[in-house]
């Protein structure tokens, strides 16, 4: 599971519909089923992350898989071990999945090039992070019952997420329009190339779209200074409760996470009737369960 742009709809819709098999593990007493028994699932993450890492960890557990979380910084990558040399050992003591977060784009490719062991990309660079892509498409279908039609609006630092080319894939295969919206300066260069309009005010699309998600500001990887303050940004590109009384009485807020709050998302619209950020974070276990799922049965069948 490299990226969602070389999957069909009919694919992402078996995803989808696996993970919907899934969800009432998490609503049992107890919480745990046996597809993944005696399996070994390394969440191999060279970027700091909360929500994925655990995701993962407890999705891999609850299928019973034996779980190994591998960080850069606890790790022989900070005395200068390479990446594949790290996943090379990883792979001699008998894993069988890896999940793998990294800074650089290609990462998780190259990887599942170079090992045996079934491959997950977690998050690779500027690329793609194709189970967030998807648990977003779970959420808007389970909420609005399809994607078929739906104008969703991708806010905010298209150039640097990830989250927002995985969820381009997913929802414009399910039949979605899908509208990038943010400064011009955090736009990617090729964007016209991209199966999705573009614009260059919240204002102009807030009272048309059916769903909006607002991307975070990734400080950490903005190289100048895309938009002249912080505060100027918030003002036009940030969700108000303002801008949310002229928008649709029944449509979706969702984020990735985390949240600055105050910045692209005022709190009372991150914690309204609207926001399904929580619902994300809950649908995020079945999807990637049921991604594990998939890739081990798609491996069982190449070693038949």
């Amino acid at each position: 599971m490299l990226g969602l742009r070389d999957l069909s709809t009919d694919e992402i819709i078996h995803i989808l519909d696996t993970a919907k098999s899934f969800e009432q593990i998490s609503m049992r007493s107890v919480k745990k089923a046996p597809p993944l028994r005696g399996k070994v699932v390394v969440n191999l993450f060279f970027e700091d992350s909360t929500r994925t890492l655990n995701s993962f960890a407890l999705a891999a557990s609850r299928l019973s898989a034996d779980v190994i979380n591998f960080t850069q910084k606890a790790s022989s990558v900070s005395k200068g071990e390479t990446l594949l040399d790290t996943a090379k050992n990883l792979e001699a003591m008998g894993i069988d999945i890896v999940v793998i977060r990294h800074s650089v784009g290609g990462a998780a490719t190259f990887l599942s090039r170079n090992i045996n062991a079934c491959v997950i990309n977690a998050g690779d660079g500027f690329c793609e992070h194709p189970t967030q892509g998807l648990l977003d498409a779970y959420t808007i279908r389970k909420v609005k019952g399809s994607l078929e039609g739906l104008k969703i609006a991708i806010v905010g630092d298209i150039a640097h997420s990830r989250v927002a080319r995985s969820d381009m894939w997913a929802m414009t295969k399910l039949g979605a329009q899908v509208i990038f919206v943010g400064p011009p300066t955090l736009m990617p260069a090729a964007v016209d190339r991209l199966p999705v309009s573009v614009s260059y005010s919240l204002d102009d699309v807030i009272e048309k779209v059916d769903v909006i998600n607002m991307l975070r500001i990734q400080f950490e990887r903005l190289g100048g200074n895309p938009f002249p303050s912080v505060r100027e940004y918030s003002h036009y590109f940030g969700l108000t409760v303002e801008r949310m009384k002229r928008a649709k009485p029944d449509i979706l807020v969702m984020h990735p996470g985390p949240i600055n709050r105050g910045l692209e998302i005022e709190s009372e619209v991150a914690d309204g009737p609207n926001s399904v950020i929580l619902q994300q974070v809950s649908n995020g276990l079945a999807v990637r369960m049921a991604v594990l799922f998939l890739v081990t049965q798609a491996a069982a069948q190449k070693i038949d």
